[in-house]
């Protein structure tokens, strides 16, 4: 019989810093790009920005071609759950939107996304916002060694439902560094599957697709990735790229100084 347990990579030193340099180089891209996301841009203006700062920086965007990806960033508006194609749509006022950006350098990956708003957004759209960014906290607060993954996804299941949300179950976290997607997979949601602990030198995103109506989504038939709410309701995502250490989550992606740097990784 298989071997069934994830074939997770645990990571050295010297990898956990190209990782971080990486994920800091996608931080920095949300924030450069930041500036210029307002009504009346469209998605590939902004993509575009994206993809030059990376290049000019000495990176490469992961996700253009990967599995036949025909952009280089994540661009999801309103009731888009992930993986929204930039094109020629322009922001509007009211709009929420998710960039998702991730980078390669020197080999390494680093992933992170985060969300903007343009204009006068509604009340219930900030609370969405607010949720999914404290969904996305208390996940991290997960990351330490010794607890199971499973327990990420039990937090972010209770924080959504006692705001009345709903967490994406058709996505997940990922491993990531020395490729885009590594194991573990790391679920948003409540399991009863005893899924692996984590170790010192584990990096993974943790990325919870928040809804405001139903879970699930539902993949564009013309470009084959967009993925909607069925229901046609509000979405939010957050992400971070984490290392676990022999003491608090190391979170690489975090350029605003949020989170603490653990004094040692092992």
């Amino acid at each position: 019989m298989k071997n069934s347990k994830p074939k997770i990579i645990i990571k050295t030193l010297e990898q956990i810093e190209g990782i971080r340099k990486s994920s800091v180089l996608a931080a920095s891209t949300l924030k450069t790009v930041g500036e210029f996301v307002k009504a009346g841009v469209s998605t590939k203006y902004l993509n575009d920005i994206c993809n030059q700062y990376i290049r000019d920086n000495k990176g490469i965007p992961a996700p253009l071609g990967y599995r036949g990806f025909p952009s280089e960033t994540c661009i999801s508006v309103n009731d888009v759950v992930c993986h929204g194609l930039p094109g020629k749509y322009e922001l509007r006022d009211g709009d929420i939107v998710n960039i998702d950006v991730t980078t390669i350098l020197e080999g390494y990956y680093g992933d992170t996304s985060t969300m903007f708003t343009i204009g006068n957004v509604s009340e219930y759209a900030k609370k969405l916002i607010s949720v999914t960014k404290d969904c996305l906290a208390v996940a991290i607060n997960q990351c330490y060694e010794g607890n199971n993954v499973n327990l990420i996804g039990k937090e972010i299941t209770k924080l959504a439902k006692e705001n009345n949300f709903s967490v994406v179950y058709e996505f997940c976290g990922h491993g990531v560094g020395l490729k885009f997607h590594e194991e573990p997979e790391i679920s948003h949601n409540e399991t009863q599957e005893k899924g692996p602990d984590l170790l010192a030198g584990m990096t993974f995103t943790i990325e919870p697709m928040i809804n405001a109506g139903k879970a699930r989504c539902k993949i564009d038939k013309q470009d084959k990735w967009t993925a909607r709410t069925v229901d046609g309701k509000l979405s939010a995502q957050f992400e971070h790229t984490i290392c676990v250490t022999k003491t608090i989550p190391f979170v690489m992606s975090d350029i605003d100084n949020e989170w603490a740097i653990p004094k040692n990784i092992f």
